[in-house]
């Protein structure tokens, strides 16, 4: 860097560069939206010239700007504009929330929002009677937090003509009372039996709610993501036309990548959709360059597929085995097509065998003489067999990490431990033995299933505690580490959520890191964490984002 060459400096504190041959630094100095010297606070001062503006860091930390590897940003923003129940916790709370929401909305055709969370409920099961105290004459359609899960109420059920003599659809289950009509949840596919109705968001809905997901992003330091789904599924709109015109028109700042839905009530037929997708978007400036595919359900309304039964209450294996979404032998041609085609391609799979089934396609495509470079990753892994977990480095899949479902809360230990037994329990979320045996972590949120904040998901891979704040924190264990054998280094931890998920995005090589050369994408942080103590972490703020040498936000108070 030559005299005067630098735009901005930012000395007075400590740089985390994630680089593994100089992860440390005082200063950096960004030019022309670029990294420009990266070193120590003389050597970087002496070279920036005069006209450089300096910040003092006043002992604060920079880092490299966040990156989540499987989000719904969209849809978060919607729910957030709606009837938001993310930030509450009760039965009493989330109802009262829906009152106050469609007394200020009487124009409102339908009630929708969503995020609720299943361990307030008995089963994991809200019932219609409670919606109906509240709103009686008009349909109302939450989905709870992991958006696998339904709250409906009986106008809605009424609209839909779903009563007792329905039946269950072939990948989802209508939870019933004890006289076999409709209770209220719906699991899974059956929740399109009532989603198939909603009135589909508008153009500008659409387009607000990324404008505003964006916003609340750049604030938590994310300036990139991959949006888990770019289609219709249960209500959620398509996003692909809203991504496009938001690249056109230079209001999509983030680097984003989308990943096309497959719908898993079609076949092979649907490849040459997506490439025409993903054609029409890389015009407009937009990578939907991966393809996702959901392998599975969830373990609490046991859809997420295992290998080996869900147990009772008693103990006894007859709660069945979960649902495979996709015939594994489908599969493996899907992701060998896929893989052909130039597709990454992004598996949810939660269950053991689930797991599996992805691992085995994605040998499948290798073996049938797939791309070097795809990066294909399974996301949320929550119960992956010993067996199962040398296999991601070796054949080079990405482990999508979810960390802050890694917890002890009333959902994990009522809802999901009991039915799956000490010895899957202690398969689950194995961020550690993934590591040692080299896979790549990437970080990711799931929101608006939890907080996308990525220094709460780091908090928890190297605590597995929830953050003090966390609407589930006053719950007795949840101070008890779960599963701490599981636990990894902070830095490693953050390395997730910068290089680990820029790596899924075929995104590294500009972005993730701190080095000369690469994108001015950034953070400041109002401590240094890795100075601090480790169970501190979640404490933290973001007081700077920028993106390529952009301020995109700035914390003025609190």
């Amino acid at each position: 860097m030559s005299n005067g060459a630098a735009d901005l400096v930012l000395r007075g504190g400590r740089v985390w560069t994630g680089a593994p041959d100089a992860p440390w630094a005082d200063a950096i100095a960004l030019r022309g939206g670029r990294i420009a010297m990266v070193g120590s606070e003389d050597a970087v001062r002496a070279e920036a010239g005069g006209r450089a503006e300096m910040v003092d860091l006043r002992g604060r930390l920079v880092l490299p700007a966040f990156h989540d590897a499987h989000i719904h940003p969209v849809q978060g923003a919607l729910e957030r504009m709606r009837c938001d129940l993310s930030e509450l916790a009760g039965a009493q709370a989330y109802v009262e929330a829906v009152r106050r929401y469609a007394d200020a909305h009487p124009d409102r055709e339908w009630i929708t929002g969503g995020g609720w969370s299943m361990e307030f409920f008995p089963g994991g099961a809200p019932s219609r009677d409670l919606l109906d105290d509240v709103v009686p004459d008009r349909p109302v359609f939450l989905p709870n937090r992991d958006h696998h899960s339904a709250w409906v109420n009986s106008a809605a059920l009424r609209r839909a003509g779903v009563d007792a003599s329905s039946a269950d659809p072939a990948d989802g289950r209508i939870e019933r009372d004890p006289a076999g009509r409709p209770a209220g949840t719906l699991h899974e596919g059956a929740m399109d039996l009532v989603a198939r109705l909603l009135p589909p968001a508008t153009g500008a809905d659409l387009d607000d709610a990324l404008v505003e997901a964006q916003r609340y992003l750049f604030s938590l330091g994310i300036v990139g993501w991959q949006d888990a789904i770019v289609g219709e599924y249960a209500g959620l709109t398509d996003s692909l036309g809203t991504y496009c015109a938001a690249a056109e028109s230079g209001r999509l700042q983030a680097k984003v990548v989308g990943a096309l839905w497959w719908r898993r009530d079609r076949g092979e037929e649907q490849v040459e959709e997506l490439v025409d997708r993903r054609t029409r978007a890389l015009r407009a400036g937009f990578r939907a360059t991966s393809v996702k595919i959901m392998q599975d359900g969830v373990p609490e309304n046991f859809t997420a597929a295992m290998l080996d039964p869900y147990l009772d209450p008693c103990g006894h294996a007859d709660h069945g085995r979960g649902l495979s979404y996709v015939d594994p032998t489908d599969l493996a041609r899907y992701v060998t097509r896929l893989d052909g085609e130039g597709f990454q391609v992004h598996v949810h799979a939660i269950g053991d065998r689930a797991v599996r089934e992805s691992l085995d396609a994605f040998q499948a495509a290798r073996e049938a003489g797939g791309g070097s470079d795809r990066r294909h990753h399974i996301a949320h892994v929550q119960v992956v067999h010993p067996r199962d977990v040398p296999r991601f480095a070796e054949l080079g899949v990405v482990a999508n990490c979810q960390p802050l479902w890694a917890v002890h809360d009333r959902q994990m230990d009522e809802l999901c431990l009991p039915h799956l037994g000490p010895e899957r329990a202690g398969w689950q979320y194995p961020f550690a033995a993934l590591r040692r045996q080299g896979a790549c972590l990437a970080g990711g949120s799931d929101w608006p299933v939890s907080s996308p904040d990525p220094l709460w998901g780091a908090h928890v891979a190297a605590n597995r505690t929830l953050p003090a704040d966390a609407a589930s924190a006053s719950y007795d264990h949840a101070g008890q580490p779960f599963l701490p054998e599981q636990r990894i280094p902070l830095a490693e931890a953050i390395a997730a959520y910068t290089h680990g998920s820029a790596y899924v995005n075929h995104a590294e090589g500009d972005t993730g890191t701190l080095e000369v050369g690469k994108a001015a994408d950034l953070v400041v942080v109002d401590r240094d964490v890795f100075d601090a103590p480790v169970g501190e972490v979640a404490d933290a703020r973001v007081d700077l984002t920028v993106v390529d040498g952009r301020v995109a936000y700035e914390r003025t108070s609190g």
